[in-house]
């Protein structure tokens, strides 16, 4: 049990560290509302279940270990990054209102909110620093004496809530002062930043050594 309360600690500060994850959630909620950064969200949560079942069938150490497979992760998460980063800085400020945007019957509303969840999705999927904590670092807390697999469900599933509470916390305070940013020049300005940041990321994960 103390091993759980450990990593929860640690997960907590990884978590809370600006990142990908964050950045998305931020992005999405401000242009697209409290509903696109809750389901960018959920995009990133079923990522990690997809990571989970894969360590616990021992695949994630298999592609860990796998050059060629890793890499593919590494660039393809660099290269999508780059892509968004892109996408973010041709973007138009909207100028709606918020209560344009709330209304779920419009079809490109329902397309925007699916294109959110993806986001979440496939950023985490292609990230490899998510690979490596399931194969490096989640590995430390595991007691050899008990059922691995039991331990690294529990891990992941303190990993998964930990998250959602932080990125929850990120779109409620975001959502509050949203009206702000959906003025024209401070929502150009945020695209150019939004952009000029995941290409940063973009490059900084194809080109550092993990």
């Amino acid at each position: 049990m103390q091993e759980v309360w450990m990593f929860a600690v640690v997960a907590l500060l990884i978590v809370m560290v600006p990142g990908v994850d964050s950045l998305l959630v931020l992005k999405n909620t401000i242009l697209h509302g409290r509903k696109a950064g809750i389901l960018t969200m959920v995009g990133i949560i079923l990522a990690l279940i997809v990571w989970t079942t894969l360590a616990v069938l021992g695949l994630a150490a298999v592609i860990s270990k796998s050059l060629y497979v890793f890499l593919f992760i590494k660039y393809a998460g660099a290269l999508y990054l780059v892509y968004l980063g892109i996408q973010s800085w041709r973007a138009r400020a909207q100028s709606v209102t918020l209560q344009e945007v709330a209304i779920p019957e419009k079809q490109p509303f329902k397309n925007t909110m699916l294109n959110c969840m993806m986001q979440g999705l496939t950023t985490d999927l292609l990230n490899p620093k998510t690979l490596l904590l399931y194969v490096t670092l989640m590995p430390q807390f595991i007691q050899p004496n008990q059922a691995a697999n039991i331990q690294l469900i529990i891990l992941a599933s303190v990993l998964m809530i930990i998250a959602i509470f932080w990125l929850g916390i990120v779109v409620f305070i975001i959502n509050m002062i949203r009206q702000w940013f959906l003025q024209p020049k401070i929502q150009s300005a945020f695209n150019k930043v939004t952009a000029l940041v995941l290409v940063g990321l973009g490059v900084r994960i194809a080109t550092e050594k993990i």
